[in-house]
């Protein structure tokens, strides 16, 4: 056989091999990706870590003043109570209820209110406390809320802990549509993170080990009782009392 025979031999074998190696690889990127649910949970997970959350460390009143005429939303859902706001005085005989989780709160201004002993406000002890004086996305009605309390010249300011200073759906939106969609609706789903679900339904809880991702948690939101099963991080069973 000539040279050139045996080159060209050559050639062809090398190119029917590297041929059936690119059909190969082309068929198999052609097969559905199983996605793997605790990979992707470890990605959301991860992000969860990193993402900004602002803070403004208050110390004093004036620390306030800089959210006034701007949005946040409830960091701390379903625990702290709101007041009707009217003619410059907080109503403390008509509680609306507890802040939803999430919820937008456009702040007109803070205050220093005198509260009496006899109301329970979320904000321990009674007497002079800080007060948001806010309105709910798309209603004119104002009501107000404790922030922190200033008593015996000992002064302590909560709204990191209360407050998101940008919107929770920019901060975390690496979550799903759908979770996003259950959150908003305050509805716990399966497959849920406990941020998601406190996200959801709130932070007063009762939980049956430190185990943060693999414990029980009984949620309670605004009297309805959730009880919410997680395995590595994921609600797996989700009942309602």
């Amino acid at each position: 056989m000539k040279s050139w025979q045996i080159a060209a031999a050559i050639t062809a074998v090398t190119l029917a091999v590297g041929g059936a190696y690119l059909y190969t690889v082309w068929r198999h990127r052609q097969q559905p990706v199983a996605t793997d649910p605790a990979a992707e949970l470890s990605r959301v997970e991860r992000l969860d870590r990193v993402a900004a959350v602002r803070l403004l460390y208050p110390t004093g009143f004036s620390d306030l003043k800089p959210l006034e005429g701007t949005s946040v939303w409830m960091k701390n859902g379903y625990t702290m109570s709101y007041y009707p706001f009217a003619s410059g005085q907080v109503n403390f005989a008509r509680k609306a209820g507890l802040i939803p989780s999430a919820a937008r709160l456009d702040i007109k201004k803070f205050l220093r209110v005198s509260v009496p002993l006899s109301v329970h406000d979320g904000m321990e002890p009674a007497g002079p406390q800080a007060f948001a004086i806010f309105s709910f996305a798309r209603d004119s009605a104002v009501y107000a809320t404790p922030v922190g309390t200033m008593s015996h010249g000992a002064e302590a300011y909560y709204a990191d802990i209360l407050f998101y200073y940008n919107d929770p759906h920019k901060i975390y939106d690496h979550w799903s549509t759908a979770v996003w969609q259950a959150i908003d609706a305050h509805q716990p789903q399966p497959g849920m993170t406990e941020l998601e679900v406190r996200m959801a339904i709130g932070s007063k809880s009762q939980f049956d080990s430190n185990d943060q991702g693999n414990r029980t948690v009984t949620y309670d939101q605004a009297g309805k009782l959730w009880t919410i099963t997680f395995r590595n991080n994921q609600a797996t069973a989700i009942q309602r009392k």
